[in-house]
């Protein structure tokens, strides 16, 4: 599939995997709407790039119609659809003082990583399956979910986490076949342990980021956010891609902690 001249919505555009995702296909000619809730940082962005900034809550029904909105509004075509906003948490289902994991932050993290994905993706869809064909196929255009390893080697204190994320590994084939009917394929992305500012910078944090990918076999270093981005284009230039599931993480499988 073509790039050029094709719209686009990134949720969580505005930093780490989803700004270079957003970096990646606007300089391929996309006119890409960035949505997050950072409105100085996805402004700027959406400003240095050519894009539009849409302050966007994943969870909300409205802030993600009118994302999308954005997106058909350019007069491009909306063909691209990813997923990247997300939260993290670490807790154990029975702490060590005896307490229960606590309901309301497993149901906030389920609500954000796991219905966030799923709002944008079928109200993302629904608005590509108006387009044209782009191709003799019938293709309209693609969605990209993004999961993690967690989903498949959750570690421990990563139950609500990596429960997100194997809904949405588990959302990917029974999506993609759903969405056949109107031309729009659905990959997902699992990344390992991948180099963003969300461990910060300094001594203490290259240490810590020395710890956390010395397990990687090859290449012996955590992945950076514009590897990950060029994923994302080439499963959505790769017509043939559908309905998978791929690691992204130098070969790592997670051990308990």
């Amino acid at each position: 599939m073509d790039l050029n001249g094709v719209s686009a919505v990134v949720s969580g555009g505005a930093s780490g995997l989803g700004e270079a995702t957003v970096r990646a296909l606007a300089a391929d000619g996309v006119k890409v709407v960035v949505a997050d809730l950072n409105e100085d940082k996805g402004k700027a962005l959406a400003d240095e790039v050519g894009g539009v900034f849409v302050k966007t809550d994943v969870t909300d029904e409205a802030q993600v119609q009118a994302a999308v909105q954005a997106a058909v509004d350019t007069g491009a075509p909306l063909r691209v659809i990813v997923n990247s906003a997300g939260i993290g948490w670490a807790s154990r289902t029975v702490g060590r003082d005896g307490a229960p994991h606590d309901l309301g932050s497993f149901e906030t993290v389920i609500r954000v990583n796991l219905i966030g994905t799923f709002n944008l993706m079928r109200i993302g869809a629904a608005a590509v399956a108006k387009t044209d064909p782009a191709d003799e196929d019938g293709l309209r255009g693609v969605v990209i979910n993004t999961a993690s390893v967690a989903a498949l080697e959750g570690q421990t204190g990563q139950v609500a986490y990596s429960a997100s994320k194997g809904g949405i590994v588990g959302m990917t084939l029974p999506a993609a076949r759903d969405l056949a009917a109107v031309g729009v394929r659905v990959n997902t992305i699992c990344p390992g342990i991948i180099d963003t500012p969300i461990y910060g910078q300094g001594e203490a944090a290259d240490a810590f980021k020395a710890k956390l990918s010395a397990p990687v076999p090859f290449p012996k270093r955590m992945g950076r956010a514009d590897e990950f981005a060029h994923l994302v284009k080439s499963l959505i230039e790769n017509d043939y891609m559908n309905g998978e599931t791929i690691r992204f993480d130098g070969g790592i499988r997670f051990q308990p902690k």
